[in-house]
């Protein structure tokens, strides 16, 4: 109970910015949790994808491929269906190659998106903080204006110390998205160099296969 004490006495004496720093962090939280569920279900059907239409393209099963990917919803599928539909008109890798970068460009923004307000939110929350402490610190010091010369001392230290709980809790706020953001990042590119390497794979493997039959 008493750490529940400090925290909301924390919070009240940091004044009115405080409250848009918790909105920032409200959003954030949001987004990231967002992110993390997207990007992490998105991982998965890829992996489900890549295992079930990996064997079909090794045994040259095109046709039951094609029909797995245009049943199936995921990243993954959605780029080896533009690159089995290019394979069935053209025989050069380097066309198929070109049909799945086009899906690459189509799925990589979606991966993408939001990321990048997380570091924004972060930069956001650090500023309001130091608008916080600079506005209670101009506060202080009209305060101090006119007071006893005895009591301007502890009257300041006492105002400068509660001016600085903005700019505290807007790094508190800010380091946990910065963070967040490194990990969702992280996840982005991990999902994106899957579907790069998917894209080589097939290429290889229908090439391969044409230039075995010619």
């Amino acid at each position: 109970m008493d750490i529940l004490d400090t925290v909301i006495s924390f919070f009240q004496s940091g004044g009115v910015f405080m409250y848009p720093i918790v909105l920032v962090l409200a959003v954030g939280i949001a987004i990231a949790i967002e992110r993390y569920v997207y990007l992490t279900l998105v991982g998965a059907g890829n992996r489900r994808a890549w295992k079930r239409v990996m064997p079909l393209l090794e045994t040259g099963k095109y046709d039951s491929a094609r029909d797995y990917v245009l049943r199936s919803n995921t990243a993954m599928s959605r780029i080896l269906g533009y690159g089995l539909n290019r394979a069935r008109n053209s025989d050069s890798g380097e066309d198929v190659q070109m049909a799945m970068e086009e899906g690459l460009l189509e799925i990589v923004p979606r991966l993408e998106k939001r990321t990048h307000y997380l570091a924004t939110f972060a930069n956001i929350a650090t500023l309001l903080g130091l608008l916080g402490t600079i506005m209670g610190l101009i506060e202080a010091f009209t305060a101090v204006s006119g007071a006893d010369p005895a009591d301007k001392a502890n009257l300041l230290s006492a105002s400068i110390s509660v001016a600085m709980n903005t700019t505290a809790f807007g790094l508190m706020v800010a380091i946990p998205l910065l963070l967040v953001h490194a990990v969702m990042q992280t996840k982005t590119v991990e999902l994106v160099d899957t579907l790069e390497m998917a894209t080589v794979k097939m290429t290889n493997l229908i090439t391969g296969r044409t230039d075995g039959e010619g």
